[in-house]
């Protein structure tokens, strides 16, 4: 029996529905790549389980600040996207940061870390809070002083820097934090399932916010496995923000190069979990992620987005929040008579 023309029909429609889906993700897997489920190494260098145990302790202690009430997890809380969720951060002395503050969620695929990409590597980004005066407002002796007089800390430092003379150092301090923040990642979102063949994992409007991203030039500067972090852009490539939304006194990577090309202009920031993590902009004065799409369509791409498009790309980004580290809170080494007091 022949099959009538209504099934075929059905079929032949079937047959380009499913062509259109494999064109959509072979074009997304062109651009970006999935998360994988575990980063083992930093710069080609493995990682132990002794500098990764190490940095889970130092990431949680207050100590690391000279009045001993910020941590690393103040600023980038693990429960809160890896960033803050406030305009910019509050540092030493209850005084403001300049800029909102980055999810260290995922920093490990960032090609350089901070919004102008001043620190080449986690290492190195690790020690500029410590010492900014903003933030922790410390001294790298201090820092020393403080971890050489609890004993547990020294103890544990030999363990992870095996061979050395003296481990306890503010390198390794720095470099510890680095191993604990290569377990950061948050692989498993939907949009990694849809770039693996997953076609359920995006509904029908995420799957037409991921065209828009990519056929309007969205991913042009957001691509790769961070969907963003790897380069650096002006912001207001066609038309400059307003001033609430790009301070006229912050320069961006101007201030790290002293290049005139380089005024207004910093990294693309990292798109994986963007939903977990507003105000948005360097200045966070953005926090309704539909106004931050239509704004960078309007600024960098010159082209005023409808709000079903920007409704649609936004529900896009919000496939992009991947299974979230699971960090426990550690129990601290006590301090010692010797331990520098709070400031």
């Amino acid at each position: 029996m022949r099959p009538s023309l209504s099934v075929l029909i059905s079929g032949l429609m079937l047959m380009t529905q499913v062509a259109a889906a494999d064109d959509l993700r072979d074009r997304a897997n062109a651009i970006f790549k999935p998360i994988p489920d575990k980063v083992t190494e930093v710069r080609g260098k493995a990682v132990s389980a002794e500098q990764a145990q190490l940095g889970h302790k130092l990431w949680f202690d207050p100590r690391l600040s000279r009045s001993h009430v910020i941590s690393c997890n103040t600023c980038h809380n693990l429960s809160l996207g890896g960033g803050d969720n406030v305009t910019t951060s509050i540092g030493h002395g209850w005084q403001k940061g300049p800029r909102n503050s980055p999810t260290v969620l995922n920093a490990v695929f960032n090609a350089a870390q901070f919004w102008d990409g001043r620190a080449e590597d986690l290492q190195a980004q690790a020690k500029g809070p410590v010492q900014a005066g903003v933030e922790m407002n410390n001294t790298p002796e201090r820092v020393v002083a403080t971890l050489k007089s609890i004993p547990e800390y020294a103890s544990e430092f030999k363990k992870a820097f095996p061979g050395e003379q003296d481990p306890v150092s503010f390198d390794n301090m720095a470099y510890a934090l680095e191993a604990f923040e290569v377990s950061l990642t948050t692989p498993d979102s939907p949009f990694d399932r849809y770039l693996k063949g997953d076609d359920k994992a995006l509904d029908a409007k995420q799957k037409e916010g991921l065209a828009l991203f990519m056929d309007t030039g969205c991913s042009a500067c957001h691509s790769g496995v961070n969907v963003g972090g790897q380069g650096y852009f002006p912001f207001g490539v066609i038309k400059k923000p307003g001033a609430e939304i790009l301070p006229s006194g912050d320069k961006g990577r101007f201030t790290v190069t002293n290049t005139a090309s380089d005024e207004y202009v910093f990294r693309a920031a990292p798109l994986r979990n963007v939903a977990l993590t507003p105000p948005y902009f360097h200045s966070g004065e953005v926090w309704d992620l539909e106004q931050a799409v239509a704004i960078m369509g309007d600024s960098q791409l010159g082209r005023t987005l409808k709000e079903d498009e920007a409704g649609a790309i936004a529900a896009f980004l919000r496939s992009l929040t991947g299974r979230q580290p699971q960090v426990t809170y550690p129990v601290l080494p006590a301090s010692t008579p010797d331990t520098p007091r709070p400031e």
